[in-house]
């Protein structure tokens, strides 16, 4: 016979996790394995001393938010997801429940957290902002090296991800009104 100390916290609710995948299992199928297995490390283990609500957004919008909406009318404790439109659909379902996101792109931008350094609100987790950051590091070069006013950002030839941060960064530079000189034949320059 079971200890009543044992039985009373088997009665009680288990906290709840809402996991929110964007495609199917079989494709996060690893993704949810590491989960599973670090959350088992931390001594949290399925069916014993955390739940797990399972919501598979197969890539589709309507689903994410049905299933954000799903986990919010269950009480779910913590919602855990990854990719801008799951948190995005999180954040629109609920101000109140934590929402922990494995990667988001521009998660200011898309107003799911207030600041990187203090995210407030409900919702916290990684993004990959490496166009933020590289505006960010040519700011701290001017510091460093004033008389350095030419860009000389070299991208890799059919390199798009460098291309694009390329982009974004000339932007920055012109938000912020640097005076960094456009590189010839670099993708981003009017020359």
């Amino acid at each position: 016979m079971w200890p009543l100390a044992a039985r009373a916290q088997q009665l009680a609710k288990l906290p709840t996790i809402g996991f929110l995948g964007q495609s199917t299992p079989a494709v996060e199928n690893q993704r949810l394995a590491a989960f599973l297995n670090r959350l088992r490390e931390l001594g949290w283990i399925e069916g014993r001393t955390v739940a797990i609500q399972y919501g598979w957004g197969e890539s589709s919008s309507e689903q994410f938010t049905k299933i954000a909406t799903e986990f919010v009318r269950h009480k779910v404790d913590v919602i855990v997801t990854s990719g801008t439109a799951n948190v995005v659909a999180a954040k629109q379902a609920t101000s109140v429940i934590p929402i922990v996101f494995t990667v988001a792109g521009d998660p200011i931008a898309n107003n799911l957290v207030e600041s990187l350094a203090r995210p407030g609100g409900n919702s916290t987790g990684v993004t990959n902002m490496a166009a933020v950051l590289a505006g960010k590091r040519l700011e701290l070069l001017k510091q460093a090296v004033p008389k350095a006013q030419h860009d000389r950002r070299q991208p890799i030839a059919g390199a798009k991800a460098q291309i694009v941060l390329g982009r974004r960064v000339d932007v920055q530079q012109r938000d912020r009104r640097h005076d960094a000189h456009a590189v010839p034949g670099h993708p981003t320059s009017d020359q």
